[in-house]
């Protein structure tokens, strides 16, 4: 077995224009690494003795609106040899939300990015199927933003029941 590599000194290292900034929240460290970079960064975390996170759990997306960058998508690394999880995260801008797709290098990617692009609008380059997973492919817009128009249903009480009961599609005979 090989020695443990410190992910933040190894990835710095080898990459030190692409890590923007590091954080560290109840032993979880966070990775924010400029979305250029983030094919690289991984293969270098999967492929790298020591590190070795040979197991991407997640991809996530997060939407900061009214905050520029806007968007995040946020990478969960597991390396099963040495029992031990990584964050990378990228920013992403609201207005062209694109980064490049990193099922070259974690198939399981697949699902989640397409998940992403779905219900946030994040555009996958070099995707090898990216299309709609969960809504319809004629839905418009994503419904995770957060400007996403809301529907909702007055809910029917006593005080209102006529004024509800008036519009709701009843069978016709």
């Amino acid at each position: 077995m090989t020695a443990m590599l410190d992910p933040v000194e190894a990835i710095t290292n080898a990459f030190p224009n692409a890590i923007q900034d590091v954080l560290e929240f109840r032993g979880e460290i966070t990775l924010v690494v400029d979305s250029d970079y983030i094919v690289s960064v991984c293969r270098f975390c999967r492929d790298t003795k020591g590190l070795e996170y040979n197991f991407l759990s997640d991809v996530s997306g997060v939407d900061y609106y009214p905050q520029e960058p806007r968007f995040a998508v946020s990478y969960h690394l597991y390396s099963m040899v040495h029992n031990r999880s990584l964050r990378l995260k990228v920013y992403l801008p609201g207005d062209n939300p694109v980064v490049s797709s990193v099922t070259s290098v974690y198939p399981a990617a697949n699902w989640s990015e397409r998940e992403v692009y779905d219900l946030f609008g994040v555009y996958f380059t070099d995707h090898p199927d990216l299309r709609r997973i969960l809504m319809p492919e004629g839905w418009d817009g994503h419904p995770l933003r957060k400007d996403y128009p809301l529907g909702y249903e007055t809910v029917q009480f006593s005080f209102n029941f006529d004024e509800i009961d008036r519009h709701k599609p009843y069978a016709r005979e």
